[in-house]
């Protein structure tokens, strides 16, 4: 009798760790530029702390349209500054939680074994032999809006629109370059430094003020069940730890506003 009650409270116990360190989870909506950086940070962070991060990445106009429609996400990690500011204007956002955390570059990216001389930045579209260019869908991907303003400033855009290949998100539209499925593509510079692709080709990046700013910020979401360890997650993104990760992954940090 005392051996099946030693082991009934053994059961509770873990169930209630289990629940517990449930309980201490959150679920981030992180915008697809920062799929590697990320998961550098959440790892340091359930390092440090013994609290899970769970990323789920996706393009920040998707996101910003499931949040607004009550997906149950902690916080979000846009790659603009707009939709964290709409969902703060709608009341969707945890008071005092909205965060510049960084700013991101875009850069033009080949596989190795491609031929095409990229010295002439964005007029290297312009090669006949490219057939296929991969670009984030600009109607809700940031970098693939930077990417368009780019073109069009080089007024290059309506001459290559139509080989657009374009990706749900920058993840993607580097996915498509990567396995062949376009020529070329321009994508996150955080991504071309990812070790999924530093190896695997070469970029040249496109000066930053060919393009307006990709200036990326984040929120804690009003409806998050888990909003002390969102802000502990949060506190950590303003550390000088999480800015040197960032700025590895080419990355601009600034101050934060």
């Amino acid at each position: 009798m005392r051996k099946r009650t030693r082991n009934l409270i053994t059961l509770l116990a873990i169930i209630f760790v289990c629940q517990f360190c449930a309980a201490q989870a959150i679920t981030v909506a992180a915008a697809a530029d920062l799929q590697f950086a990320m998961q550098d940070v959440a790892a340091k962070f359930q390092k440090q702390t013994g609290k899970e991060v769970k990323l789920i990445y996706g393009s920040s106009g998707n996101f910003f349209q499931q949040i607004q429609n009550g997906a149950p996400f902690d916080m979000f990690f846009s790659a603009n500054l707009d939709y964290p500011k709409k969902l703060q204007t709608a009341g969707l956002t945890e008071p005092g939680s909205y965060y510049q955390y960084a700013s991101g570059k875009i850069v033009i990216w080949v596989p190795k074994d491609s031929k095409l001389d990229l010295s002439s930045g964005l007029q290297s579209l312009l090669t006949p032999s490219i057939k296929k260019i991969a670009v984030a869908n600009p109607e809700h991907a940031p970098y693939g809006q930077a990417a368009v303003a780019a073109m069009q400033k080089a007024s290059i855009y309506d001459k290559v629109k139509d080989k657009f290949v374009l990706g749900e998100n920058i993840s993607q539209t580097a996915s498509f370059v990567m396995s062949g499925s376009a020529d070329v593509g321009i994508v996150a510079l955080s991504l071309a430094l990812s070790p999924n692709m530093k190896d695997k080709g070469r970029y040249v990046e496109i000066p930053v003020g060919e393009y307006p700013p990709i200036e990326q910020a984040c929120v804690i979401l009003s409806l998050s069940k888990n909003k002390e360890t969102a802000k502990q997650f949060l506190s950590f993104i303003r550390t000088a730890e999480v800015a040197e990760t960032l700025r590895k992954y080419g990355l601009d940090v600034g101050e934060g506003k």
